[in-house]
């Protein structure tokens, strides 16, 4: 029989998979239902990454940051989820998913630096936003629009950064008891802005 623990892991899951189009990878899913994981990225005690480096915890917490930012309650970094991001890359990501994650962060600030001169976590709030409100678009073009959807490794890692943000913030003891109640979008809409989703629906 699964504890309360695991049943409310599991219906946050199944939440977040309505917001995320019905599906989640699955190293995702299996990072999350392991007790070792979860034991390695709840506390930031004693933590060290063991797949990025400074730069791109730091990367990755910024990012994770915009997608559910502190409101009235904590956001994404509060709840750990870069831990979260790393310990997945490192126990329970293949290599080729793993190396293809760090390829998409080096392209975000290869964008960044094309853009603006400067590293993403080196921007203003504002120039954070407008570049990822644009990959944004080109990973979910809005509804009705003849634009496909890209195939290529940029909206792979922005599908998947959201997924993990996503995941790790409402799977996280903060998360599930403080933030996550029943979305009231309804069936899934590939084309809702990503700073639509947090404390706005929660």
């Amino acid at each position: 029989m699964e504890s309360n623990a695991q049943i409310t892991r599991r219906e946050a899951l199944s939440r977040v998979a309505i917001l995320l189009g019905g599906a989640i990878s699955a190293p995702t899913l299996a990072g999350v239902l392991d007790a070792a994981t979860r034991r390695a990225w709840a506390t930031a005690q004693g933590w060290t990454p063991r797949t990025l480096n400074a730069s791109q915890t730091e990367l990755v917490a910024v990012i994770a940051e915009h997608i559910i930012p502190e409101t009235d309650t904590p956001g994404a970094r509060a709840a750990g989820v870069h831990r979260f991001v790393d310990t997945l890359l490192a126990d329970h990501y293949p290599a080729a998913e793993r190396d293809r994650f760090l390829d998409g962060l080096r392209g975000v600030d290869t964008r960044s630096r094309s853009r603006h001169g400067k590293p993403f976590v080196e921007c203003v709030a504002e120039q954070r936003v407008a570049l990822l409100t644009e990959m944004d678009e080109e990973t979910y073009p809005p509804r009705g629009s003849d634009t496909a959807t890209p195939a290529g490794d940029e909206t792979w890692f922005f599908r998947r950064m959201k997924e993990l943000t996503l995941v790790g913030y409402y799977t996280s003891e903060m998360g599930a008891t403080r933030e996550l109640h029943i979305s009231p979008f309804g069936p899934y809409h590939g084309d809702i802005p990503y700073r639509s989703v947090g404390r706005s629906w929660a």
